[in-house]
């Protein structure tokens, strides 16, 4: 059950404890910044740059403005330790509200939900078919969230063309840990708001996987700590619990957590996928399910009848499912369903599939078919609109997933215990945040039923609605298929007060 490397998941995080100090603290002059590192000579970042653009949803025209830029992080000396690389698109209007967006890894930029999922415009990857050589064409994206909130995603440090200015060592104790990355990103909401002048606006916050884990801590420091309240929070595919996935040998846990999106998964390739047809399977992995995993071997017509039933829910090779005790390990489903074909599917969603270039090696030899897609058409996109269209000219790579940053996280006891705490408590500072954790009922590196279950054991506080769990076809980007982005939309709506 272990998750390898991915967008979601990581084995490695950690605590830092160096405090920070951010750019409004002490400024330093504009034309001579303090750099913390005097061994960095990088070319300094370009100027904020604008551009207007249109798109056309729903048979209306959006004008808007797309600005990118940056944002220093100070150390408490006042000197720049990075810098924070934004894109926000903003239209005129009273009383707009304003949505700050951060996917996860650690080591992912926000283009995924900027180019994917909720921008102005997107380009196509992630769903069957698409191939990485594919041209990276921009187009309006329907379901774009612009016509109701104003969206600026950012880019942590290590990713798109943020940047640490010190070194590796060092920015691992500032940005790549646990506890420092919430605070610095806490302040570059906050430095966004002000240098903007919108801290009486509505303001929201969407994360997704590792930014997921981000949002409720997020939401929670700005709350305590820096005096921004949030008012809603949208959680795409969150990663909220990791030790919900460990101790596999005892806990059912483990195994609950994924039967249902494996099950999803083959009623998707029977063309029987449905609201309907999921809850009763919901409803026997909380029961029958559980229960057959705890009797083991104690009760072996239990555990005859549970085989049975995964085998008949999952369309599995029945002797597979039996040599697997009915405890269907993801990395072995992933190669088991596609076997005959020669292929793999994806973590993120089991019916994307590729080729698999070692189908005899005792094991999976290479990465995953949605990651390993991704990458291409989504740097080639984001290049190309930022340095061409916006003509934000910056001689820097473009990282839309660092697997630097992924290796240089540091591990720590805090974030093992995910985020639920901070997720509890948000709701509860304040009655008026609204919550919605949207998820694709395929995806297996962050499976919905782990939220179904957080959400259920949380107290109602209220009004229990604040706090959802909706599921769509579709896996961890389940976005990039049209109804299900277009449902996401309408629950966002809502969530919002659009009317």
């Amino acid at each position: 059950m272990r998750h390898t490397l991915s967008l979601a998941l990581l084995a490695a995080l950690t605590v830092g404890t160096t405090t920070l100090a951010f750019a409004a603290d002490k400024p330093a002059a504009a034309d001579a910044p303090a750099v913390a590192d005097k061994d960095f000579h990088l070319p300094p970042l370009p100027a904020d740059a604008h551009i207007t653009q249109s798109a056309t949803v729903d048979g209306k025209t959006l004008k808007y403005t797309v600005t990118v830029g940056s944002l220093p992080v100070r150390n408490e000396q006042g000197e720049i330790t990075g810098e924070v690389v934004f894109t926000a698109y903003t239209m005129p209007g009273k009383d707009r509200p304003v949505t700050f967006a951060l996917n996860g890894g650690p080591g992912a930029s926000s283009v995924y939900l900027n180019l994917g999922a909720i921008g102005p415009k997107r380009v196509n990857f992630g769903v069957e078919g698409a191939n990485p050589s594919d041209p990276a064409t921009l187009r309006d994206n329907p379901g774009t969230w612009l016509g109701f909130t104003d969206l600026v995603f950012i880019d942590p440090i290590g990713t798109g063309y943020s940047r640490a200015l010190v070194d590796d060592k060092k920015a691992t104790e500032l940005f790549y840990s646990t506890d420092n990355d919430i605070k610095y990103l806490s302040r570059i909401v906050y430095d966004w708001l002000v240098k903007n002048g919108r801290m009486d606006s509505r303001k929201y916050l969407v994360g997704e996987s590792y930014g997921g884990f981000r949002g409720p801590r997020v939401t929670d420091y700005l709350q305590t700590q820096l005096g921004v309240a949030m008012n809603g929070l949208v959680l795409v595919s969150p990663y909220l619990d990791p030790a919900a996935s460990d101790d596999e040998n005892v806990s059912p846990l483990p195994w609950m957590l994924t039967l249902p999106s494996i099950a999803a998964a083959n009623l998707e390739r029977e063309h029987k996928l449905s609201a309907e047809a999921m809850a009763p399977i919901v409803a026997y992995t909380r029961n029958e399910y559980a229960t057959a995993l705890m009797k083991g071997r104690s009760d072996p017509a239990a555990t005859e009848a549970m085989i049975k039933k995964v085998t008949e829910l999952t369309g599995l090779d029945p002797l597979f499912v039996k040599r697997s005790g009915g405890r269907l390990e993801t990395q072995a489903y992933l190669r088991e369903v596609y076997r005959a074909e020669g292929k793999l599917g994806s973590r993120y969603d089991s019916n994307v599939t590729a080729w698999d270039p070692f189908p005899y090696a005792p094991r999976q030899m290479t990465g995953d078919p949605i990651l390993n897609g991704i990458i291409a058409p989504t740097t080639t996109a984001m290049v190309n609109f930022v340095t061409k269209t916006v003509g934000w000219k910056v001689d820097a790579r473009y990282n839309a997933l660092s697997y630097q940053v992924n290796r240089l996280w540091h591990q720590d006891k805090d974030a093992n215990r995910g985020s639920v705490n901070e997720l509890r408590e948000s709701v509860a500072n304040d009655p008026g945040l609204r919550v919605l954790i949207a998820h694709g009922w395929d995806d297996l590196s962050c499976p919905f039923m782990a939220s179904v279950l957080i959400v259920d054991q949380m107290p109602a506080m209220g009004d229990p609605n604040r706090v959802q769990v909706k599921s769509y076809a579709g896996g961890h980007m389940f976005y990039a298929r049209p109804d299900s982005q277009s449902q996401l939309r309408a629950d966002v709506e809502a969530l919002y007060g659009v009317k």
